[in-house]
């Protein structure tokens, strides 16, 4: 959850690795027996924990190499159970729940060390054609191309662009454009896990922080629905809002638009919101 304003005043947040692994490398995972794979692609990212959104593109890759080809993730609902290290493999395990005519539903279970970190539910669909229809038009937001980069500092082979107008309150954009900087070929999979990948930098938490007493903890679980087909490899619009805290949880939605305007994802997540200092920890930390 890192970003560099355009004028170049690092915004709070984990550094950035000091050498990046292509994403392409980093979101592969090789199989090492039925149905269980392995992500083998690690880095040294010093104190902070895996980020969440790399293992829940990591598990979604794992379960697509077990669809039929003509199946892309049209869902997923993970849920954050502990922190990891970017520093050592991750092993994911899926079970097919089941295969229908049109829908495949996978299980996904991620560990480290034999600790279960992650779970991730998906669901797969063969396309077809139905009535096609955007209920709300895209946030407000300048092309990319005429706005100053910013440098989305955790994220690995990924360029960012920031409009203008920011929620104040928030310390992390509320609101970016981002595209992959890596040859993602017309793989609809791995567009899908690049898009995961990115889905979970942010928080529309981050604009109810009241500058002292209440804070955004760990993630505690994460939903992403494609609507329809995206390349990664083209600009694309997040756009991330607070909807309620109450019990010592927030939980939020987003949106995620194509360059022509068009929605091709939404997302939701709920994560700690207490008072007091945020946690050492990050997505999954013990809690």
């Amino acid at each position: 959850m890192s970003l560099t304003s355009p004028a170049g005043t690092a915004l709070p947040g984990p550094p950035s690795p000091a050498e990046h692994a292509a994403l392409t490398a980093l979101l592969a995972v090789e199989e090492t027996g039925p149905d269980r794979f392995l992500a083998l692609c690690t880095f040294d990212e010093g104190p902070h924990m895996l980020y969440g959104g790399q293992v829940a593109a990591q598990a979604l890759a794992a379960a697509g190499r077990t669809v039929p080809p003509d199946r892309v993730p049209h869902s997923l609902h993970c849920a954050f159970l502990r922190g990891g290290t970017a520093a050592e493999p991750t092993e994911f395990a899926v079970e097919r729940d089941r295969d229908g005519r049109s829908f495949s539903a996978r299980r996904v279970v991620a560990r480290q060390r034999g600790r279960v970190l992650f779970t991730l539910s998906a669901s797969f669909h063969r396309p077809e054609a139905g009535r096609e229809l955007d209920v709300e038009p895209a946030p407000a937001a300048p092309p990319a191309a005429t706005l100053p980069a910013v440098e989305l500092l955790r994220l690995h082979s990924m360029e960012g662009r920031l409009p203008p107008g920011q929620l104040a309150s928030a310390e992390w954009p509320t609101r970016f454009w981002a595209r992959c900087t890596d040859d993602l070929a017309d793989d609809p999979l791995l567009h899908a896990c690049v898009l995961t990948y990115l889905s979970d930098l942010s928080s529309g938490l981050l604009a109810l922080h009241d500058g002292s007493r209440f804070a955004t903890g760990p993630s505690l679980d994460h939903s992403l629905w494609f609507h329809r087909p995206a390349r990664l490899d083209e600009w694309v619009l997040v756009d991330v809002v607070p909807r309620v805290v109450a019990g010592g949880r927030g939980w939020y939605s987003g949106t995620v638009h194509a360059a022509d305007g068009t929605l091709v994802a939404s997302l939701a997540q709920e994560a700690l919101f207490r008072s007091g200092p945020p946690p050492t920890g990050r997505t999954g930390s013990d809690r």
